[in-house]
């Protein structure tokens, strides 16, 4: 292979950021030690959520420990009352809509890896409608653009076009693409974006170099810095996420929650939410699993919910239907229903391939349905553009 680029050093067209925030995570986790977290220290934070008061970090760390699996009861019943503190008995729902995927990045873990051989799709003006018009018809009010990472093959102008099209059909308009500058952010929020949505997949430099081997993706630094470029460029919020599995799920977790709660305390406007992605299988890996339990994901989504109980919090059908059931009663806030991960598969006309296999194929009203048996309320929409 070639000489790798250095994963820390920014490529001649990103825009650079201070590090400020990015150290300070990083130090932190490089300092965890959640072995040496006690179940008393675990308690005094669960004690401290049932009496409405703020987490700290040390809290946050406890929440996450080794100790705290042992209480997970406990953990939910105050991750429970949280959430519907915060959000009521509100679960808010939508789909994501795949436009192509090209990429140009070489990481080992996901189905468009550059390198895998599968059938490479991006959706024309007319297949962009025939899916917009489809979703629109199961009343979904939110929808998340979604592409592979090819800058060249899928630019910023086709982006910008689907999604200001995508705009007159859904009131609310997330995207989950490449990370851009700021003047780039700015091009989508004038074209009708109010979220983005990036995974740093793992904050650990030396794994994260390990399994991104090419491509713009493998600077790790203008990834980090992708959500505050986000909100410089005037999105309305902003989404954070680990691909649970891929390293340390406990310092990942930690990384991802801290990374979000400062970026919350520098941009107090911006609304924050954090997805919890594990690992799954593709079409050139069917065997991968992500190594993290659904009981270590349970704890990790209460961990979220009580460091940072203003955040949005999303599961994604990555993970089954009873997990997901289960999940909204301790702290999930918005689920993803009526989910293909292809090109075209709404409408009926599928040409590119999945990034990953999906475990909840349920539809939009199968989920409005179980949303309601659980005694909750999906919301299909509750911001109104002026």
């Amino acid at each position: 292979m070639k000489n790798l680029l250095d994963c820390m050093s920014y490529l001649s067209h990103q825009e650079q950021s201070d590090h400020k925030i990015m150290n300070c995570v990083l130090d932190e986790c490089e300092n965890a030690d959640f072995n040496a977290i006690s179940q008393s220290q675990v308690k005094s934070a669960i004690n401290k959520a049932f009496r409405k008061e703020a987490l700290n970090l040390s809290d946050f760390k406890a929440l996450l420990s080794p100790a705290a699996a042992l209480l997970l009861e406990d953990l939910a019943q105050a991750s429970k009352a949280s959430k519907e503190r915060y959000f009521g008995k509100n679960i808010y729902l939508f789909t994501p809509l795949y436009i192509a995927n090209h990429c140009d990045n070489l990481c080992v873990y996901c189905g468009f890896n550059s390198k895998n051989k599968i059938r490479r799709a991006q959706l024309s003006d007319e297949g962009l409608q025939a899916e917009l018009e489809s979703i629109a018809k199961s009343g979904l009010c939110e929808l998340l653009v979604l592409t592979g990472e090819s800058q060249s093959k899928t630019p910023l102008d086709y982006i910008s076009k689907s999604c200001k099209k995508a705009s007159k059909y859904f009131a609310t308009l997330g995207v989950e693409i490449y990370p851009l500058n700021t003047d780039g952010y700015d091009n989508l929020c004038q074209n009708g974006v109010d979220f983005v949505t990036v995974f740093q997949e793992t904050y650990n430099p030396k794994k994260y170099a390990k399994i991104h081997l090419d491509g713009n993706k493998r600077i790790f630094p203008y990834r980090f810095n992708a959500q505050e470029r986000a909100l410089k460029g005037g999105m309305r919020g902003v989404a954070f996420g680990a691909l649970l599995g891929i390293d340390d799920w406990r310092k990942d977790a930690l990384a991802t929650g801290l990374h979000a709660h400062l970026l919350q305390a520098k941009y107090p406007h911006a609304q924050i939410s954090i997805s919890v992605p594990r690992l799954r299988p593709f079409i050139h890996n069917a065997r991968q699993k992500s190594g993290v339990s659904e009981q270590e994901l349970a704890q990790i989504i209460c961990a979220y919910r009580l460091f940072a109980p203003y955040a949005g919090i999303t599961l994604s059908t990555r993970e089954n239907e009873k997990f997901r059931n289960g999940a909204m009663h301790f702290g999930i806030t918005k689920l993803s229903a009526g989910v293909s991960a292809g090109i075209g598969a709404h409408s009926g006309k599928k040409s590119g391939d999945d990034q990953f296999e999906i475990n909840d194929l349920r539809s939009v009203e199968q989920m409005k349905q179980a949303i309601k048996k659980a005694g909750l309320v999906a919301v299909f929409n509750d911001h109104i553009n002026l």
